[in-house]
């Protein structure tokens, strides 16, 4: 026959649990609900709405015609924060919301953070594509291009939108049939060469002198370069063809 055991001895076994037991600290569940809130501000629209705003200007320029895409990864989990009243998104020195990169998340009220939320911000839009093989150190007419839609972030500088970006500009690399023309593939083109005769031409108020002089290197239109004259000094000079002009000692 069972015995049922003594209320007392019962009530021993539970204290001696207890005891053994570590309790949730009363305010946990508090600061879990708090970091889990604190997740929910990381992701969902918010940090869009943040990166559509930052590049507000970009869209802007392209009279409508541009969108967006954003794609916000998570917040490192490893990272622990505090519980925080109100946050803020940033843009980091040195970053800027263009293909992939990483938006700041910082508490403004109730505790003093900061954190990092990687971000893929693809934008694309109108810009101007090679119709047919086009050549190194070679001028891009209008004839070379056509308009289609294409991803802006896919290039750091981004990629030509306007003829007007072609101007006294060329390739640094051939681009092939059907790719859109990267900024940072443009340079001014060469107009001095090591060893070509120039003129250096120095002007002031009321007054304009020149005189002949011979590159010591080779230059691109408006960039600085150092020529050698019959007075034995090498003064720099900035290139402007067919001259070399506005002449420093």
């Amino acid at each position: 026959m069972l015995r049922r055991p003594p209320v007392g001895a019962i009530t021993g076994v539970l204290h001696e649990i207890s005891k053994s037991y570590r309790w949730p600290h009363p305010g946990a569940a508090d600061a879990v609900a708090r970091r889990r809130l604190l997740a929910r501000a990381a992701q969902g629209q918010r940090p869009r709405r943040f990166v559509e705003q930052e590049t507000a200007g970009t869209l802007a320029a392209a009279g409508g015609q541009a969108r967006i895409e954003v794609a916000v990864g998570p917040l490192d989990a490893r990272v622990k924060l505090a519980p925080c009243a109100r946050t803020e998104f940033f843009v980091p020195s040195g970053a800027r919301p263009w293909g992939r990169t990483r938006i700041g998340l910082r508490c403004v009220q109730g505790a003093n953070w900061s954190a990092l939320i990687p971000v893929s911000v693809r934008i694309h839009g109108p810009a101007l594509v090679a119709v047919r093989q086009l050549a190194a150190l070679q001028p891009i007419t209008e004839d070379d291009v056509y308009v289609a839609e294409v991803e802006w972030t896919r290039e750091a500088l981004g990629v030509v939108t306007d003829a007007a970006q072609l101007g006294n500009r060329v390739p640094t690399r051939p681009i092939a049939v059907g790719q859109p023309i990267p900024v940072a593939a443009l340079r001014a083109p060469q107009v001095v060469s090591q060893g070509d005769a120039v003129k250096v031409v120095g002007t002031g108020r009321g007054f304009s002198v020149s005189t002949a002089a011979v590159a010591l290197a080779a230059a691109q239109d408006g960039q600085a370069i150092r020529v050698r004259t019959d007075h034995r000094r090498a003064p720099t000079t900035t290139s402007r063809y067919p001259l070399a002009s506005s002449s420093q000692p």
